[in-house]
C-alpha cells in the first residue's frame, strides 16, 4: 500500500521546566550550568530520613498553564509516586500525580495551512525533573549529575488529535509561545527546559481503531521533530507493508544518521506501579485562589496580535510571526516605542533579525541585543547617520558583539558621507567612468540611474546617503 493509504495518529506529552528560584521538593537553587552536584541537598539527593516540602510557585505556575490553555482546575488534587529504576533518579521513583492531576480537559487552538484546528489537552500535572548521566566515552563509564534532580516540571499531556506533522509543529510552537506570554517557563529547548515525547502510530484509512504506537523521547529542536516524524512514520508504513508488526517501544532519536533506535519496550501506567504520594499532604484550591491567578494573567499572542492590526497597522502575516514569541513582541513594542518607528522596527524582525535567527538556529531567547539597541539602530538610519546598508552590517555586529550601535560605527568608520561637495565628486566621477551607463539612461533606460547608483555606493563602501546620490546623479544627468 501506499503512504497516502494511511493515516497518521500523533498525541504528545511535553515537559516544560518551571522558572521558580528553587526546586519543587526543597529549597536547592535551579540556575543552569552550575558545576555538576553544586546545587542539591539531602532531600533532592533522596538520604534516607529525608521529607519533600511542596513549593507552592509550583502549583501557582501550573495552574496558570491550566488557565491559559483553557483545562478545567482541580480543587483537589495530590502526587504520586512513579516507580521506575534508573541511575539519575536518586530515590527510584519520581513524585508525579497521576489519577488527580492539577489541571484537565483543556485544548490549543492552532493555524495550519488547512485551516484552524482544536487540539485537545489531557491534563497538566507537576512531577520533578530526574538528574543528568554524563557519559564518559574513555572510561566507559557514566558520571551523575543531580543538579536536575528536583527541578520543577509540569508535564502537558494532548489528546491524539494530531494528523500532520504540520499539526504537530503549529501546536508545539503555540504552547511554546503561550509559556513565554505567561512567565512559567523560558523554554529553552537548548537547555532541555522545553521538550517533547512524540508518540506516533498509523492505521488505514477508514480504521477507528488506533494502532500500536512507539514514542520518541525528549525531542528539544523543532527541525529535529519534524525529521524524526517524517523518518519514523515511513518507518512504520514499510513494516507494516512488509508484512511486519509495529512493537510498542520507546524510541531514541540520531541526528546524524537520521534513523530511530530502540531504547526499551514502551512501558504502560501498570508498569510504574503507582500509588499516593504518603509524605506529601492532597492540594486543595480554593475558588478565590484559582480567580485570583486567572485575574493576572497577561495579555495572551491572539489579543496583541490584533491590537498590532488595529493599532500598528501591521499584515496579518507580520503579526503573526512577532506575536508567536514573547520576546520578539516585547522586542518590538519597546524598540518601538523608543525610536517612535514601529514600522522600521517590524521590518527589521521579520527581515534580517529572523533571517539570522534560522541560520544560525537560535531562538528569540537568545538575542544578544537589547530594545533600546535595536531602537538606536533604526534612529542612526532615520536621522541620515548610517544608511541602511550599513544598517544590516551594524545589525549583524549586534548579535557577534553587542555593543551600542554608535560605538559601532564609530570604530568601524561606518558614518554615512551626507556632504554635498563630497557626494558630488562620487558622482561625477561614477558618470566619467561609465558613459555607456549615462547614453542608456539619456535614451531612456531607468535602470541604468540605479547601476550608475550602485556603482556609487560601492565605491564608498555604502558610506554615501543613498536618497542624495539619486537625486544629484538625475540633476547631473539631465545637465
Amino acid at each position: 500500500m501506499a503512504k497516502e493509504d494511511y493515516e497518521v495518529v500523533m498525541g504528545i506529552e511535553v515537559h516544560a521546566e518551571l522558572s521558580t528560584k528553587t526546586k519543587i521538593f526543597c529549597s536547592c537553587p535551579t540556575t543552569f550550568g552550575a558545576k555538576p552536584n553544586t546545587q542539591v541537598c539531602p532531600i533532592c539527593m533522596a538520604m534516607p530520613g529525608t521529607l519533600p516540602k511542596l513549593n507552592e510557585k509550583v502549583v501557582e505556575y501550573a495552574v496558570r498553564a491550566g488557565l491559559a490553555t483553557n483545562c478545567e482546575i482541580s480543587k483537589n488534587s495530590k502526587n504520586d509516586r512513579k516507580n521506575y529504576f534508573y541511575p539519575d533518579l536518586p530515590k527510584a521513583y519520581q513524585i508525579s500525580q497521576y489519577d488527580k492531576p492539577l489541571c484537565e480537559h483543556g485544548y490549543i487552538e492552532i493555524e495550519t495551512s488547512q485551516g484552524k484546528k482544536k487540539i485537545g489537552i489531557t491534563r497538566i500535572h507537576i512531577e520533578e525533573d530526574a538528574g543528568k548521566l554524563n557519559h564518559d566515552d574513555l572510561s566507559g563509564g557514566a558520571l551523575v549529575d543531580l543538579n536536575r534532580a528536583g527541578v520543577p516540571l509540569i508535564e502537558i499531556v494532548s489528546e491524539p488529535d494530531f494528523r500532520t506533522i504540520e499539526e504537530v509543529d503549529a501546536y508545539l510552537k503555540k504552547l511554546k509561545s503561550i509559556l513565554e506570554y505567561i512567565e512559567v517557563s523560558d523554554c529553552k529547548m537548548q537547555e532541555g527546559s522545553y521538550r517533547a515525547d512524540i508518540n506516533t502510530s498509523i492505521r488505514k484509512k477508514g480504521e477507528t481503531k488506533f494502532g500500536t504506537r512507539t514514542e520518541m523521547k525528549n525531542m528539544n529542536s523543532f527541525r529535529s521533530i519534524i525529521r524524526a516524524l517524517e523518518y519514523e512514520i515511513n518507518r512504520q508504513v514499510d513494516v507494516v507493508d512488509n508484512g511486519g508488526t509495529i512493537v510498542q517501544e520507546t524510541l531514541r532519536w540520531d541526528e546524524v544518521s537520521g534513523k530511530t533506535f530502540s531504547m526499551r519496550d514502551k512501558e504502560d501506567a501498570q508498569d510504574y506501579r503507582y500509588f499516593p504520594e504518603p509524605d506529601l499532604v492532597a492540594i486543595k484550591l480554593s475558588d478565590e485562589y484559582i480567580n485570583e491567578i486567572r485575574n493576572t494573567l497577561p495579555e495572551m499572542p491572539e489579543s496583541r496580535k490584533q491590537r498590532y492590526l488595529d493599532e500598528y497597522k501591521l499584515s496579518e502575516k507580520d503579526a503573526g510571526i512577532i506575536t508567536s514569541s514573547k520576546y520578539l513582541s516585547d522586542l518590538f513594542e519597546k524598540a518601538g516605542k523608543i525610536s517612535g518607528n514601529y514600522k522600521a522596527v517590524n521590518n527589521w524582525i521579520i527581515s534580517d533579525i529572523s533571517r539570522i535567527l534560522n541560520e544560525s538556529e537560535m531562538d528569540a531567547i537568545e538575542i544578544p541585543f537589547d530594545a533600546r539597541q535595536l531602537a538606536e539602530l533604526v534612529m542612526l538610519i532615520d536621522n541620515g547617520t548610517i544608511s541602511s546598508s550599513i544598517g544590516k552590517k551594524v545589525l549583524v555586529e549586534l548579535f557577534e558583539n553587542p555593543k551600542d550601535p554608535k560605538e559601532i560605527i564609530k570604530e568601524k568608520g561606518w558614518i554615512q558621507i551626507s556632504d554635498e561637495g563630497a557626494i558630488k565628486e562620487i558622482v561625477l566621477k561614477i558618470i566619467e567612468a561609465n558613459p555607456q551607463s549615462v547614453s542608456d539612461y539619456k535614451a531612456g533606460k531607468d535602470r541604468a540611474l540605479g547601476f550608475l547608483v550602485g556603482q556609487a555606493m560601492k565605491e564608498t563602501k555604502g558610506k554615501a546617503n543613498p536618497q542624495m546620490l539619486n537625486k544629484m546623479f538625475a540633476e547631473e544627468l539631465k545637465k
